[in-house]
């Protein structure tokens, strides 16, 4: 028997375990065995986090999972707490002048927060929200980028149980107001504009637009940002201009605390609630577990405010670290702006894309040798997969010292679902494993775990941030359609994956973008990882078109050309033998066709369905919001081929 791995000294697992030992005599020998007992023995493992993290319960709970069916789970009956009050007042030990805001914009100049500054002005914006009549149960809804004024906001609205929802300015008016349509905010919060890279950008009439389709909005309240002013509007500093006393009213423990929305590729935007004190205990749960955050710690991940990533940024304070809020361009002036920032913050995470990590190591980037970033600990990715030769690049330019933490989650929890961590291997091109306390496997169609095989992910046992329900939806049809209708009682989660029998993940993308030929089934991620590694390639997107009588049908590879470059005889010829070496006979398409730009949501997700059902004769308004878009005419070339 292999003698017990203890996880890395100074880490919150280390003092996790070390707690279990020493307040529940439990002992674990290695990570496996602690994510076996998470998922087993839920009652035991979220009662740990709840004590360990010291959840700031008002009324305690009465038990932990009272029902575990899924869906309809219910969790820390009777208990009563307030997400705000966390998060603004952070843990034991917190103190007054701690930073917990850096902001970096292009729109103005850095501003720097302590715990004093953010708690008096969550005070006095509550106090303003309650003078605009706004109670517990109202939608307070944000047009707004990711500056502090949004983060004061969100909490503010938390703390005295009204529920938040945020869309970034960069959305056009028409995706916004899918959105928030289904919530009727009775306030609004909104900028006049911003400053994306040099460009100044207005957003006036956005914001005239969802005023005028938004009857439930009593109230503008807007935030001075770039160019442009909200006519009739109620100034932020109107709104934070009375001094008050901080308060955060208890509720329980499912009381809505924010709605994310879906992307809305597939049809409307899904409007997710997310409760209290399901995120509080998954937040403290994943953020401190597989993050590692820490008190002074320092939090950067470029995100909008449209992106669950925003959420889960928020909650960084939770731990009593500091939030690096970032606007503007991201690549702007250069693709090392984001390391720059890192550097000057004193960065102990970075979050980033795939993406972003492989256009950094294409350009020959060193940033671990062109600015200072000592305090660096990790590198968190997600969003797509990340293929071997980002882990590659991040081990050769970093080094042992820096954890690269790669995961999959998702809007629906707001959470991760399976990832790395600090008492984890990093295994080349694949996630580490299973998070705690998410009970994950492959399935087969008929609903059997496969371990070696691809399959779709599923949870198989209930987490606290699970969805509490779609807004709107009174009878839970939707959100049974959406997660439980193919497995009864266990969550599909829409992406096609196989878990190794050491535990680790491959991710290959959304299950219903998976290819079949033949009956086999091809993940799209596989294609990625092999076309965009060519010189000639930036970027590609995958399609297989069946054939209704049952024949093979018609495997499409678009590409999008580097500069200089032209999808001609020979780059074709190639990229045939590249897809039949480095995967198989099945991944050669029949076709490679050029493409000006990969459709893509304002979170980086390609749009392989929509772009599938374009070909296949839908309607492109209808397959997707063009406002939810990086490139809104990015659907035009299918409906050209097709």
């Amino acid at each position: 028997m292999a003698p017990p791995t203890p996880p890395p000294a100074g880490t919150v697992t280390a003092r996790f375990v070390a707690w279990l030992a020493a307040e529940r005599d439990l002992r674990f020998d290695d990570y496996d065995a602690l994510q076996r007992w998470s998922v087993t023995d839920l009652d035991g493992f979220w009662s740990a986090v709840a004590a360990f993290f010291a959840v700031p319960f008002h009324d305690a709970p009465r038990g932990v999972l009272a029902r575990r069916e899924m869906p309809g789970a219910e969790w820390f009956p009777g208990a009563t707490l307030n997400y705000a009050e966390r998060a603004v007042e952070g843990p034991a030990g917190s103190a007054d002048d701690d930073t917990v805001l850096l902001a970096y914009s292009q729109t103005r100049e850095p501003q720097e927060w302590t715990r004093r500054d953010l708690r008096d002005a969550v005070a006095r914006a509550r106090a303003g929200l309650e003078r605009l009549g706004v109670r517990a149960g109202d939608r307070v809804a944000a047009y707004a980028p990711n500056i502090p004024e949004t983060v004061v906001a969100h909490l503010a609205a938390a703390s005295l149980g009204a529920v938040w929802a945020s869309c970034a300015p960069e959305f056009g008016a028409r995706s916004v107001i899918d959105r928030f349509a289904q919530i009727e905010p009775t306030v609004l919060l909104a900028v006049g504009g911003y400053v994306y890279g040099d460009k100044p950008i207005d957003r006036t009439a956005e914001v005239a637009a969802l005023r005028a389709a938004l009857p439930s909005v009593r109230h503008v309240v807007e935030v001075p940002y770039g160019p442009g002013a909200v006519p009739d509007a109620l100034a932020w500093s109107e709104l934070v201009g009375e001094p008050a006393e901080p308060r955060y009213d208890p509720v329980p423990f499912s009381h809505p605390l924010s709605v994310l929305f879906s992307s809305g590729t597939t049809g409307k935007p899904k409007a997710i609630v997310h409760g209290h004190g399901g995120i509080t205990v998954e937040h403290l749960k994943n953020h401190g577990l597989a993050w590692d955050v820490q008190p002074g710690d320092r939090l950067l991940w470029f995100t909008t405010t449209a992106w669950m990533m925003w959420n889960a940024l928020v909650s960084g304070l939770l731990h009593g670290a500091a939030l690096i809020l970032v606007d503007g361009n991201p690549l702007h002036p250069d693709l090392a702006w984001q390391w720059r920032l890192a550097a000057q913050a004193r960065a102990t995470h970075f979050g980033t894309s795939p993406g972003f990590l492989m256009a950094c190591r294409a350009e020959g980037l060193q940033p671990a040798r062109d600015v200072d970033l000592g305090p660096l600990r990790q590198i968190c990715v997600a969003g797509s997969p990340l293929p071997p030769e980002g882990y590659r690049w991040v081990a050769a330019e970093f080094g042992p010292g820096v954890l690269l933490l790669v995961g999959s989650g998702g809007t629906d929890v707001c959470s991760g679902i399976v990832q790395g961590g600090p008492w984890q291997e990093v295994v080349e091109g694949e996630i580490s494993g299973r998070e705690l306390g998410v009970d994950t496997a492959a399935f087969d169609e008929d609903g059997n775990e496969v371990i070696g095989e691809r399959g779709e992910l599923v949870i198989r046992s209930p987490m606290p941030s699970m969805p509490l329900y779609f807004w709107g939806d009174d009878d839970g049809s939707r959100l049974h359609a959406a997660y439980f209708d193919t497995y009864p009682g266990v969550w599909r989660h829409g992406d096609w994956v196989r878990f190794s029998p050491s535990g680790s993940v491959v991710v290959s993308g959304r299950s219903d973008a998976t290819l079949n030929r033949g009956g086999v089934r091809l993940g799209t991620a596989e294609f990625y990882a092999v076309v965009e590694e060519m010189p000639e390639i930036t970027d590609s997107l995958v399609v297989h078109l069946e054939d209704p009588a049952g024949g093979p049908g018609e495997l499409l590879l678009f590409v999008v050309p580097a500069p200089g470059h032209a999808v001609d005889d020979a780059l074709v010829a190639r990229v045939r033998r590249e897809l039949r070496s480095a995967l198989s006979p099945r991944h050669v398409p029949d076709r490679v066709l050029a493409l000006p730009a990969v459709p893509r949501t304002r979170t980086g997700k390609k749009l392989e369905v929509p772009a599938k059902r374009i070909l296949l004769g839908a309607d492109p308004d209808t397959v997707a919001s063009r406002d939810s878009l990086v490139d809104p005419a990015a659907l035009e070339p299918f409906v050209d081929a097709r």
